[in-house]
């Protein structure tokens, strides 16, 4: 439960219903809602098919095999703490004006970024539309972000962490993972006492709150933090047995990597605390593609990555930015918030010295549905506005007309300028085109491979264990990108709007701390836009292919976004690719199959994968 709030939640989340029924935003959440209780019935139904022919004794065996492996690599050597700021963004404001002293009040119109204390025990929390909220609490104060003061007050806390470790990794604006170890060891001071004199210092110097959990690795360290939040601090054992005996009780949520979602997939099976990962363990080996039997059986022993050290540059993935907005439906109107948008992601890409191969559009409809079109080049992509603003709306047009909430563009199979500048006569080359020379055409098919192999395993930490649940990132992450960013803002019965948002650019491990998602499994954004098919205008799972004289002429290759791919195809075929490949499950099954996959996706997804050979995991 978060940290504050006070009323119970079954009435809290009735006063929600009844505040969201009739909504689009509610009505797309029922439709979420079935296409998970489907999924779930299908996988229910394959375990159960699976369960009737295995042999569950030698699936326990395996798996108590693999527990005792993981327990002779427990390393407790390791003072990880994970500090998190109190309601921050609520915290400045207080610390600004100290008349809401008390008083229930929300950062953020049209969508809460976050509540103080006295809200929350109204049930407001961040990511709730603000008509939501003063449902909960008519009393409810609603103030606009002042980012720039927030990102002042981060760097003035991070600076105060770096003192107690300087290579500590910031996972946010107010909350990042610290190794006390070799302080606590030259100070002669204990864990506790250290992380009290550092909440203590961040206190004296700025006037806000910390809380901390400090644990043998991080996964512990920031399930600890939230356990005496508010202005607390809580240390686990260091001892294999304490660590296993805080573990069996806890809910499946509580853990960094699972998520609303993979928590209805769990509980389906009767998991509902890291306990009864053990009971269901030979299910869980027996259907290991679902569930990451690795990832879970870390989880119980309470075993995870104990290593810190900032994100790295090379580590980024994707550079973007978006913009929410009340509901536009004209096209001069879409296309001035594209061009905003393109602006806003060309400074960007100029200030951090990024480019890359594929711009992805994405739009979400007045109905809550998010869909997403790319496009990929030979050549490395121009970072002027006009260049990306030109790509989108080539994009965008053949889905007008349409009536958006937001728009965004995302970069992505990037190039990193500052790296290439620092070696003499390159900066000449990354605007040509790559060409298709047989070294080239070798060394990029070698690379493609590579990429596909690497898609295939499980999302590692430096060293080595696994991060997440399967489908955590594909699925999770768009719903935390859109809470965080006021995706979830509706418009009221005033006609009040959600603001302009803006979605800043991401890297791989480091995530700003968003708010929880909702319950989707098949995320809307996986999805296909609304074709034209003659005078019908009609909403399909998979996006059709359209006859030979509308589609544009056949490019030397594209490289999905996702999955990284090489396709023969055109733009048309690379988006229906994009969408069938937004669903790794789907793309999976597919290619066990063999010909199995839809007819229309059959040279794009198999054709694709010809002679690729996927890795084993390692057991």
């Amino acid at each position: 439960m978060k940290a504050g709030l006070a009323k119970d939640q079954t009435e809290i989340n009735k006063i929600i219903a009844e505040a969201s029924k009739g909504s689009k935003f509610y009505e797309n959440e029922k439709r979420k809602d079935k296409e998970l209780t489907e999924r779930i019935a299908k996988i229910l139904k394959v375990r159960d098919d699976i369960l009737r022919e295995a042999d569950i004794a030698k699936a326990e065996h395996s798996a108590d095999a693999l527990l005792t492996k993981m327990e002779e690599q427990r390393d407790l050597t390791q003072i990880i703490v994970h500090v998190d700021m109190d309601a921050f963004y609520a915290s400045v404001e207080l610390l600004d004006d100290p008349s809401l002293a008390g008083k229930p009040f929300a950062v953020g119109h049209g969508v809460v970024s976050t509540a103080s204390y006295a809200a929350r025990k109204f049930g407001v929390r961040s990511g709730m539309a603000e008509f939501v909220a003063k449902k909960l609490c008519p009393e409810l104060i609603v103030i606009s972000t002042h980012f720039v003061r927030y990102m002042e007050l981060s760097k003035q806390i991070m600076d105060i962490f770096r003192r107690y470790d300087p290579t500590m990794c910031a996972a946010g604006c107010d909350e990042g993972y610290l190794n006390i170890t070799k302080y606590c060891e030259e100070h002669l001071l204990t864990a506790d006492d250290c992380v009290q004199e550092m909440r203590e210092t961040v206190h004296r110097e700025t006037k806000l709150t910390v809380s901390a959990g400090i644990a043998p690795n991080k996964m512990l360290a920031k399930i600890c933090s939230d356990r005496n939040k508010p202005n607390g601090q809580f240390a686990l054992e260091f001892s294999p047995a304490a660590v296993k005996a805080f573990m069996h009780d806890l809910s499946i949520r509580k853990i960094p990597g699972v998520g609303r979602v993979n928590e209805r997939l769990l509980e389906s099976i009767g998991i509902k605390t890291c306990g009864d990962i053990y009971t269901h363990r030979a299910t869980l080996a027996l259907m290991d593609r679902y569930f990451g039997l690795h990832f879970l059986l870390q989880t119980y022993l309470g075993i995870a990555s104990n290593v810190v050290e900032p994100g790295q540059r090379e580590e980024r993935k994707s550079i973007g930015s978006e913009r929410t907005f009340h509901t536009l439906s004209t096209k001069e109107d879409i296309l001035r918030k594209l061009e905003e948008v393109a602006a806003d992601l060309s400074e960007d890409m100029e200030r951090t010295g990024w480019t890359g191969k594929t711009v992805t559009l994405k739009y979400k409809l007045d109905t809550y549905q998010v869909f997403t079109r790319a496009k990929s080049f030979d050549r490395w992509i121009s970072t002027k506005k006009d260049d990306l603003f030109a790509t989108g709306k080539e994009l965008l047009l053949p889905e007008l007309p349409l009536r958006l909430r937001l728009i965004g563009l995302r970069v992505t199979k990037l190039k990193d300028l500052r790296a290439e500048a620092d070696k003499p006569g390159s900066i000449k080359r990354f605007f040509e085109s790559a060409g298709s020379s047989p070294r080239k055409k070798r060394r990029l098919d070698e690379e493609g491979q590579k990429e596909r192999d690497d898609n295939d395993e499980p999302r590692l930490t430096q060293d080595g264990y696994e991060d997440a649940m399967p489908g955590f990132y594909e699925h999770e992450d768009a719903e935390r990108e859109e809470l965080e960013r006021g995706g979830l803002a509706e418009t009221d019965d005033n006609g009040d709007t959600a603001p302009t948002s803006k979605l800043s650019s991401t890297a791989g491990p480091s995530r700003a701390k968003a708010p929880p998602p909702l319950e989707p499994f098949a995320s809307s954004s996986h999805s296909v836009s609304p074709q034209k098919q003659g005078n019908v205008k009609v909403h399909s799972t998979l996006a059709p292919t359209p006859p030979p004289e509308e589609r544009e002429p056949a490019a030397e290759e594209h490289i999905c976004p996702i999955c990284a791919r090489k396709l023969a195809t055109d733009n048309a075929g690379l988006n229906a690719h994009v969408d069938y490949c937004l669903s790794r499950s789907a793309i999976r099954e597919a290619q066990q199959a063999g010909g199995n996959a839809p007819a229309v996706l059959k040279p794009l997804v198999l054709g694709a994968s010809t002679g690729a050979k996927r890795k084993r995991r390692k057991g």
